[in-house]
């Protein structure tokens, strides 16, 4: 003998209810012998508890609810039943909307609804589906009668969330079952009491109806049909990729049920749980699919934990103070204090100082619960032994479980890594001894995020997903976009690295991915990954935008998704971009940028960057200010986390000066090698930009600062001008190349001294005993600058272990290319932080 209820949804349409009549059908096939338990249709009892609470106001508008719900029914009537069927279930579903409608009258003349009277009225839902399937499925052969479970399931008076008396029900369903003949279709949700008086089981309670009724006539199975494959690793309303788990223990089901997993009501596995019923949780609208089996075994299925859950809108209430201390009874007293209210106690936790100790409860019970606690030891809190208790709302609960956590260390921490990691703060912090699950309490407003974040570290762990902002569309940010673009094949196949572009901007628009819906409900499209920006079409895209460019509304909105793994990458050489840096990563977002100015700009600001980096999660990522792409940054890092001392830096950090002295051989003029740096695109569009090494001049101000972390600005750089002042006070950039002609003899006889002596003019950016400069300067052969040739940029760091023999970094530091490689880099660097 088999139990099978359908929920809501299963029997909210016409359609649905024709997937039920299929799934009997088939059982029927088999020679199975099924008690049938259904809920209401969709939307039907919040109707009528709505309309219930309208009555009670005095509101009239309830009978367009009632009428929606008599509607519901006969359309539904219309749809399935015989046309010469119709008249008499219609006449039925009639008579059960004129008794509840007489109830409701009642309600307005009393202008009070009682919790007795709601039960009624709710119940009604599971009364006219019942009556209108039953009479469905005997059209098509199916030997069945409605049965209205109130005659079988007997509770206490606790009126919305009754407590069953298993002795008689279970009395009732044995004599019901002795010689069942026909397939009963019985109302979920609702019971009487020993007199006769209608309760609820509560909201969910057709769940509990189902393994009542199994357990007491012992059943073989239960199954739960829903509109979801089984029990999910998550809610798939927050977590596209959540899937089925085949199979979770009872103990398994209870916590998930505990910490807000909506699949299966909490109270309904304790009967089944009890009689070691099997339990299936499987789709209506997929009937092939297996399902989740809850059962006394948990089954390894490759992961550590089997889900994911959550409860939202909770308060922590925490109570501290030094009576607390060694002070027997103290926490009987504030839980009984609590228990009076009828307040559930979702989790607690107590330093093993014994100071203090926090509670959660639902956000609604948050003020009782304090102020029941503060009553309990009005005492102690005016002796000033006990803090008065305050309740701390706008948080919920996330929590990871499963069996296998028994047997695995460092799960926790790998939990609390992934939140933390992506700036997620925990409030407090649970685990039960029987290892079954943690639970830690977060801000709501980072839910969705850490749901995210927990199942990409327990369930995706070899797929790592980055969603970028970005701020630049230039050469090197459409390089970039390019690589990313013919990468993504290969980063998702041999690195299982997903990058999505979710916005973007230039210095006219705007385009974002899929903002236009309200990422404050369930559906978040972003989040669900599905609506980033198309690489292949990303230009036309952005000319078409309708959005004009803000950064205001760009990190306002980057800031609101609150996505997993945010990056914000700037490609531009924007002082108001920078404006933003600072808030960015107070939000725990990450940035990537080649822009100098937020290290090279006043040292008060760079330190305030760097302080926030050490408070937060996210990373400061900036190797391609000075090198492009070369590993000059980074190695300066490491260099001095392992404790070397940096006693010289050296380096020609400029392609285009590196170009122009390069190839300042032979019979060449000085002006003829700058036009030709010009033409091949070296240099800027006013070769002065470059020449008067203002550039150079910020890249040895980052070094020097890394380096040391010296209090230096840029002011404070010596700088030798290799422009005499006629070519820099030029009028136009033809006037300053009639003034350079003039002036090639300076240049020239500063080669021919050069050679003369055996060596080779450089532009040198030097940092050494606190000072910063840049400026020519002749290296002989043995410099490792001598053979420096095209565009390259070389450092050298001397330290006190690279005392000798300098360390030498070496390549092309300019370009798009390798600027966008360098970037990339980064990003792929931040994936694996976030990952590790």
């Amino acid at each position: 003998m088999k139990v099978l209820k359908f929920g809501g949804t299963s029997v909210g349409s016409a359609s649905a209810l024709s997937q039920v009549l299929d799934i009997i059908q088939k059982n029927l096939a088999n020679d199975e012998k099924i008690l049938v338990v259904c809920s209401a249709m969709s939307t039907v009892t919040n109707n009528l508890l709505e309309a219930g609470k309208l009555a009670a106001a005095g509101n009239l508008a309830y009978k367009q609810l009632i009428k929606a719900v008599e509607n519901k029914h006969i359309e539904t009537i219309k749809s399935l039943i015989d046309s010469k069927e119709q008249n008499s279930i219609t006449e039925e579903i009639k008579q059960l909307i004129i008794q509840v409608e007489h109830i409701l009258k009642g309600v307005l003349l009393l202008n009070e609804l009682s919790k007795r009277s709601e039960d009624i009225i709710s119940g009604f839902g599971e009364l006219l589906s019942c009556t209108l399937i039953a009479k469905y499925l005997q059209q098509y052969k199916v030997n069945a009668k409605f049965v209205d479970a109130r005659q079988l399931i007997k509770t206490n008076d606790n009126f919305s969330n009754a407590q069953v008396d298993f002795e008689a029900t279970n009395k009732n369903l044995q004599e019901f079952c002795k010689n069942l003949d026909y397939t009963p279709v019985i109302t979920g949700f609702i019971a009487s009491t020993l007199d006769g008086k209608p309760t609820t089981l509560g909201r969910g309670g057709s769940d509990y109806t189902a393994s009542i009724i199994g357990a007491g006539i012992n059943a073989n199975a239960i199954e739960i049909w829903t509109d979801v494959n089984g029990v999910m690793t998550a809610d798939p309303k927050f977590v596209k990729k959540a899937f089925t788990v085949s199979n979770i223990s009872y103990l398994e089901a209870i916590e998930l049920s505990h910490f807000g997993a909506k699949i299966i009501y909490s109270p309904t596995l304790y009967p089944a749980f009890k009689k070691r019923i099997p339990l299936w949780v499987k789709n209506t609208f997929n009937p092939s699919h297996i399902g989740t089996l809850v059962s006394e075994q948990s089954l390894t299925h490759g992961y550590l934990i089997k889900g994911i859950s959550s409860i939202n809108s909770v308060a922590v209430l925490t109570v501290q103070g030094q009576s607390m201390f060694g002070l027997p009874g103290f926490l009987g007293r504030m839980f009984n204090a609590i228990a009076k209210e009828n307040i559930n106690v979702i989790l607690a936790t107590q330093g093993s100082s014994e100071y203090s100790i926090c509670i959660v409860v639902t956000a609604e019970n948050g003020p009782i619960a304090a102020s029941a606690v503060n009553q309990e030891f009005e005492h102690e809190i005016k002796s000033g032994r006990v803090d008065k208790a305050i309740a701390k709302t706008d948080l919920s609960v996330v929590s990871i479980i499963g069996e296998g956590m028994r047997r695995h260390s460092g799960l926790a921490g790998k939990f609390f890594s992934a939140l933390g990691k992506n700036g997620i703060n925990i409030i407090a912090i649970a685990q039960g001894a029987s290892e079954l699950n943690i639970s830690a309490v977060i801000e709501t407003r980072e839910l969705r995020k850490a749901i995210n974040v927990t199942h990409e570290a327990f369930f995706d762990e070899d797929l790592r997903c980055l969603n970028l902002f970005m701020v630049g569309t230039g050469l090197i940010g459409s390089t970039l976009l390019k690589q990313i673009q013919q990468t993504s094949h290969y980063l998702l196949k041999e690195k299982n690295l997903k990058i999505n572009v979710i916005a973007l901007a230039n210095s006219k628009k705007l385009l974002l991915g899929d903002m236009s819906s309200d990422t404050s409900d369930d559906k978040c499209p972003i989040m669900s990954g599905d609506k980033e920006i198309n690489l292949c079409t990303w230009r036309e895209d952005l000319n078409n935008s309708e959005h004009s460019i803000s950064l205001t509304k760009l990190i306002s909105k980057m800031k609101q998704l609150n996505l997993p793994n945010t990056v914000f990458l700037d490609c531009t050489n924007n002082k108001d971009v920078v404006s933003y840096y600072a808030s960015i990563l107070e939000s725990n977002i990450s940035i990537v940028t080649p822009n100098k100015i937020a290290n090279s700009g006043s040292y008060e600001e760079y330190l305030k960057l760097q302080k926030i980096i050490s408070k937060h999660g996210g990373k400061f990522m900036y190797e391609t200010n000075v090198g492009a792409g070369l590993p000059i940054i980074n190695t300066l890092q490491n260099l001095k986390l392992s404790g070397d001392k940096i006693l010289k830096i050296e380096g020609v950090l400029s392609g285009t000066l590196s170009y122009i002295f390069n190839n300042f051989t032979g019979d060449k003029r000085f002006s003829q090698i700058v036009k030709e740096a010009k033409e091949l695109g070296y240099t800027e569009p006013d070769p002065r930009d470059d020449l008067n090494g203002t550039d150079m001049a910020r890249k040895i101000l980052i070094l020097a600062r890394e380096s040391q972390s010296e209090q230096i600005e840029l002011s404070d750089v010596v700088r030798d001008n290799i422009l005499p002042p006629e070519c820099m006070n030029a009028k136009s950039i033809a006037d300053f190349f009639i003034e350079l002609e003039k002036h090639d003899q300076v240049f020239e006889d500063k080669k021919t001294q050069a050679i003369n002596e055996g060596k080779a003019l450089r532009f040198i950016a030097k940092y050494e005993n606190g000072t910063a400069s840049i400026g020519l300067a002749m290296v002989d052969s043995n410099h490792p600058f001598y053979m420096l040739s095209g565009g390259d940029n070389i450092v050298s760091f001397t330290t006190e272990r690279y005392r000798e023999r300098p360390l030498v970094i070496k390549g092309p530091g300019a370009g798009a290319e390798v600027t966008a490689s360098g970037l990339f880099a980064e990003l792929i660097a931040i994936s694996s932080y976030l990952k590790s």
